[in-house]
This record gives C-alpha cells, sequence and structure tokens, in this order.
C-alpha cells in the first residue's frame, strides 16, 4: 500500500482548472496539472483495503490493479506503475481524463467524501510514460497469418485492434470519417481531449502493423459480405450512433438539432476538417450571439453547454426533467455503487442555468425558424402541472437525451444480424460477453454497439475481450488477457 497513515495526514486534492473567464475563450485542455510530489501525495492516501472495490467491475470495468500502482508511485517507480496501468488499460490518457471515474465512488475513503483521487494519478502515470519514452510500437515477434478486419475507430475498436496486433495477426480497422477516434475524436470536446493524444496511439498502432483505412463507410462504400469474405473475422465497434428519438412537437424546426451533429461539426472546425461531411447536416450550426437550449442532463448535454460557451453564446439554460439530486448521498444505500447526487461539471460551472424538474413540451417557432422552447414543471412522476407552462428564448436548441443503438440501414442490414431490444425502444446486436459472437459465424462485436450507450472503459474493456475470444478461435489458444 502507499503511506500507512497517508490517508489520516494528507487531504484529497485534485488538479485545478483555468478560471472559466479564461478557458471559455479558446478550446484547449484547461487542467493545471500536479507536480510529481502533489500526486505522489495522492498516491499514498491509498489505504490498500481489504476489499478494494474500486478495481473490481464494481468501480473499474477493465479492472485496473488502482492499489498498486498507487503504492508504486508512493514509492517513486514510476516505470513500473506505468507498465501495470498499461497492463490492464490500453489508453489511461483516454480515460484519465474523460472517464467519469467510478473507482472514486467505489473508494472506500469516499464513505467520508474523500476518495483517493484516483483519475488524477492514472492521468499523470498516462502522460509520464511519454516524457519516459515507454509508449513505443509492440510488434509481434510472428505473425499468425491470419486476417481480422474492425469496422469503427473509437475506443472498442482501438483497443481491440491493438491487442489483436500485438499477437501477430494482420488487422485491418475501416473507418467513415477521415481520422481515427471515433466519437473520442469527433464527440468530445478538445477541451476535454486534445486529439494528438489519439494520433500518438494510431502512430504507436501503425508500427504494430495495424492498416486503417479512412473514408471508408463499410455497408455503403463497401459490401459488409465481401468483408467477411476477405478476412478470417470481423469485429463491430461502430458505437450507438442513432439517436433516441424525444417525440417532441416542433423538432423540426429550423435550429432544433440532435446533439451529435452539432459536437461533430464543432470538432471538425477546431481540427481543421470540413465541417460537412456524409451523414450529417450540411448547414453550419454556431451558437455565437444566440439563446441555447440543451434538453438533456447527461455528459453529452453538458458538452454541448462548454462548446456553446466557447462559440459566444449569450445565454445557455439546460433542461432536466429529474429532480434536483441532494447534495451528498446516503453512503450506506448506496456505496460503492455510482451515487445520483448533486453534480456540477466543468461546462455547467462556465455559466449554464440548470432547470430541473422540467419537461420540454415542444418547440415553438415562427415562419419555420424556432424562437422558443414551450417547459413546464413536472410532479414526482414526471408529469406535467397545469399551470406551470413557460417558455424559454431559443435561437438552437440541441436534443441530447440518448442514442438508441447503431445505426440499422448499414452492415445490419446487409449481415441480417439479430438484435436485443433494449430499454425506451433501444437495440443492440446480440452477442454475449462470454466470446462477443454475433449471430454470424464470423462476425463479433463490441462496445456500445452491443451493450447499448456506456463509459470509456466499458468500450475498451469489451475490446480487449472481443480480441481475446477472436484470438482464441483463430488459433486453438490465446495469450490475450480476459
Amino acid at each position: 500500500m502507499g503511506k500507512v497513515t497517508g490517508f489520516l495526514e494528507i487531504d484529497r486534492q485534485t488538479a485545478r482548472y483555468q478560471p472559466a473567464s479564461d478557458r471559455i475563450r479558446h478550446n484547449n485542455e484547461f487542467t493545471i496539472p500536479m507536480s510529481d510530489e502533489e500526486v505522489t501525495k495522492q498516491a499514498s492516501r491509498c489505504m490498500d483495503c481489504g476489499i478494494p472495490y474500486c478495481h473490481g467491475d464494481t468501480g473499474c470495468p477493465v479492472n485496473n490493479q488502482i492499489p498498486d500502482w498507487n503504492d508504486l508511485i508512493y514509492q517513486g517507480d514510476w516505470e513500473e506503475a506505468s507498465r501495470n496501468l498499461h497492463s490492464t488499460n490500453n489508453f489511461p490518457e483516454f480515460t484519465g481524463r474523460i472517464c467519469p471515474a467510478p473507482c472514486e465512488e467505489a473508494c472506500t475513503l469516499n464513505l467520508e467524501d474523500a476518495p483517493v483521487a484516483i483519475k488524477t494519478v492514472e492521468q499523470a502515470i498516462a502522460d509520464r510514460s511519454y516524457e519516459l519514452g515507454m509508449i513505443v510500437p509492440q510488434p509481434a515477434d510472428i505473425k499468425t497469418g491470419k486476417r481480422v478486419a474492425i469496422i469503427g475507430s473509437g475506443a472498442a475498436g482501438m483497443a481491440a485492434a491493438q491487442q489483436l496486433a500485438r499477437v501477430g495477426h494482420d488487422v485491418h480497422v475501416f473507418e467513415r470519417e477521415n481520422r481515427a477516434g471515433g466519437l473520442l475524436r469527433y464527440g468530445i470536446p478538445d477541451f476535454k481531449m486534445e486529439k494528438y493524444y489519439i494520433d500518438r496511439r494510431i502512430e504507436q498502432m501503425e508500427g504494430e502493423g495495424v492498416t486503417f483505412h479512412y473514408g471508408v463507410n463499410i455497408g455503403v462504400d463497401k459490401s459488409a459480405k465481401e468483408l467477411v469474405e476477405d478476412f478470417d473475422a470481423v469485429l463491430l465497434t461502430t458505437g450507438a450512433e442513432k439517436p433516441r428519438d424525444p417525440g417532441i412537437p416542433g423538432s423540426d424546426l429550423s435550429g432544433v438539432y440532435d446533439a451529435m451533429p452539432y459536437l461533430v461539426q464543432h470538432n471538425r472546425r477546431v481540427g481543421g476538417e470540413a465541417i460537412q461531411s456524409v451523414g450529417w447536416p450540411s448547414d453550419e450550426i454556431l451558437a455565437s450571439g444566440k439563446h441555447i437550449v440543451v434538453v438533456g442532463g447527461g455528459d453529452t448535454a453538458s458538452d454541448c453547454v462548454g462548446t456553446a460557451f466557447r462559440q459566444g453564446a449569450v445565454r445557455v439554460t439546460q433542461m432536466d426533467i429529474r429532480p434536483e439530486p441532494p447534495e451528498r448521498e446516503d453512503k450506506m444505500m448506496v456505496w460503492p455503487y455510482w451515487a445520483t447526487k448533486m453534480r456540477t461539471s466543468s461546462s455547467q460551472a462556465e455559466g449554464a442555468k440548470r432547470e430541473f424538474m422540467a419537461a420540454t413540451l415542444g418547440f415553438v417557432g415562427k415562419d419555420g425558424i424556432l424562437t422558443g422552447v414551450k417547459c413546464a414543471r413536472v410532479n414526482e412522476k414526471r408529469e406535467p402541472i397545469e399551470g406551470s407552462e413557460f417558455i424559454l428564448k431559443a435561437d438552437l436548441a440541441f436534443i441530447a437525451i440518448g442514442f438508441a443503438g447503431p445505426l440499422e440501414e448499414t452492415f445490419l442490414k446487409e449481415l441480417s444480424l439479430d438484435t436485443t431490444p433494449g430499454r425506451r425502444g433501444d437495440a443492440a446486436i446480440t452477442a454475449n460477453e462470454a466470446d462477443y459472437k454475433t449471430s454470424h459465424a464470423k462476425v463479433y462485436t463490441a462496445g456500445d454497439c452491443r451493450r447499448g450507450q456506456s463509459l470509456i472503459v466499458w468500450a475498451i474493456r469489451e475490446g480487449r475481450q472481443a480480441a481475446r475470444s477472436i484470438d482464441f478461435d483463430l488459433m486453438g489458444k490465446t495469450n490475450l488477457p480476459r
């Protein structure tokens, strides 16, 4: 463990942010890194609990060995800490930035509202790994002669590709967009994670033998059946891209958009790419000088809020039908699981007005153009309260209420894959967590297109486990970790 009395002597500390007034003026990351000495102190707070819930499925889907690398940092062995961290997580610099850290919720010290700053330590180890020159290609010594195609280059696809390449398979990743990364690149704003982190990993993976094919939309530009015929195995990691239907009147007004087209367009603009592309709205979406309403209370909604502020929005209001959560949860009822409590994201802290227990009844406009959002307060059953209606001025409205599964009119239909109905009309490609096999003999699936929209750590976990299953089926044995 770290320092035996560390959790008694040292207060919890996390990295600080640039002031909101400064950070909304740019699109770069705004976290102020902690010094090695400060990180070491935070790592030393780890108690090495008898049952460390932080690195089980409860706290960390990729099963990071958190107490181990906390102790290694306390001992000053950054290189071994890096090796340990990378043994379970291919991309800790991603998770250290954008994972919501369920590990900290599961930390024993969270019973006193002072969990170990696990996410901060993880990011520090990952970034230091590059400084130490440890992130280099690890190509396989022997090639297997087997060819694997991966459709989609998000977190699940990247993790699977790296694992399969390192055991000698010839891996080809097919990406619809111009660059790799999936939602990591086009959905996550740069102020949360700058994209050169993805580029460095792609360079590493190419050095390991992974071939990336960009601008190839499988099922449109290239037949999925052709891919199945040409490769020994095909892995689907395309995510859950289909936006959930809000069923809100007036959604067809000009100025009302799903959240993802807005975020994708802004990320393209920041990345120096053309903002128009196949499958996305062609009109330019900008919040500059406008009143913005964001419908939804999750991470995607928060990303819309932060993006709108950086574009110069006059006012941003976020609608959440849920009741305002308590400031502090009942630990004995929910720990070590993720708790419902008041959380304020960095984007919300930049000046957003949050409306709780408020339903969006409809979008109103004039001459086909959005002018406002009709809302109402709701009761405990989320039913509108008569007489509580009000209208918010809105020049733009973004619907951020989640995703309903993978796009259906693509490879899903072409390969006649079985799907599993989920909550609220969701659908996912049918496959279990034991082997990740679909109803097609040579096709596997992992990540959001299998489990529904989820966290990056689940995507990495499933990509790694699917790679193990594919390797075992192709070779009759495998050394890849479960």
